[in-house]
């Protein structure tokens, strides 16, 4: 349960992105291979969930490039079989990849982030059950904290981009919440969330940025890379979980 006493507000200081990633490798020694295979699990679900979206994109366009000209005959191809059918499969995709992002990524995203949490704070080694029980147990409250939070911060980013990438650092520590504090509502988490974040999304950021090498590092092997890269970071960011959390606590989380 995630109950506080409100108190007067003290001053925290935050640990360096250095110290972050000293406890996430710390962490990860010796259970890397368990690491890695959460990953590469994780991965083949986003490739099943982007790969036909991105396959149908381009036979769209390759279709319109190779069929566009005149005004006539761009009217023409709305109604040629071979567009209908290929708007029906475009659909089709569409479709079947929401319920898949929806059901499956959403919440798989809540347990892979807190199967490394558990391993940071408990050295609790069983990434991959653990990543797959925590994305499973309390289902719908998991589905729906992270849906509600995705939509909001699609929202924010109908404004600008700029809005919509601020407040998905403010929301950021939701993933986390949702299973350290099952009895709070989606809106309870991810307000708790903003508290935890007001004054630290800038950190979030200059955290997430100390690892642009690695990701360079992981495109230009072709992807490989971030097998090693995905719980190196989400170790990292569990342990600013725990730090941001400390400082909500310590402040009898203050809202």
């Amino acid at each position: 349960m995630c109950k506080f006493v409100k108190q007067t507000q003290v001053h925290f200081f935050m640990k360096t992105n250095q110290d972050f990633k000293n406890q996430a490798l710390g962490a990860l020694k010796g259970n890397w291979t368990k690491a890695a295979l959460v990953s590469i699990i994780y991965l083949i679900i986003m490739g099943l969930y982007s790969g036909p979206m991105t396959y149908q994109i381009i036979e769209t366009q390759s279709y319109i490039q190779a069929n566009a000209g005149s005004p006539a005959r761009m009217a023409a191809m709305l109604t040629d079989p071979e567009y209908i059918a290929l708007s029906q499969r475009n659909n089709g995709v569409s479709g079947l990849s929401t319920l898949l992002f929806i059901l499956v990524i959403l919440p798989l995203i809540v347990g892979l982030v807190n199967a490394f949490h558990r391993l940071l704070v408990r050295n609790d080694t069983e990434l991959v059950a653990n990543t797959l029980h925590l994305a499973f147990s309390n289902y719908w409250h998991k589905v729906w904290g992270m849906l509600w939070m995705y939509i909001l911060t699609c929202l924010w980013s109908l404004l600008l981009i700029i809005p919509g990438i601020i407040k998905a650092f403010s929301y950021a520590m939701t993933p986390y919440i949702l299973e350290d504090c099952p009895e709070l509502t989606a809106t309870e988490a991810i307000h708790r969330s903003r508290m935890m974040m007001h004054g630290h999304k800038f950190d979030l950021f200059w955290l997430y940025l100390s690892f642009i090498g690695w990701w360079l590092l992981s495109m230009l092997t072709l992807g490989i890379g971030f097998i090693w890269l995905i719980p190196y970071m989400q170790t990292a960011t569990a342990g600013f979980y725990e730090e941001v959390k400390a400082e909500y606590e310590q402040n009898g989380g203050l809202d």
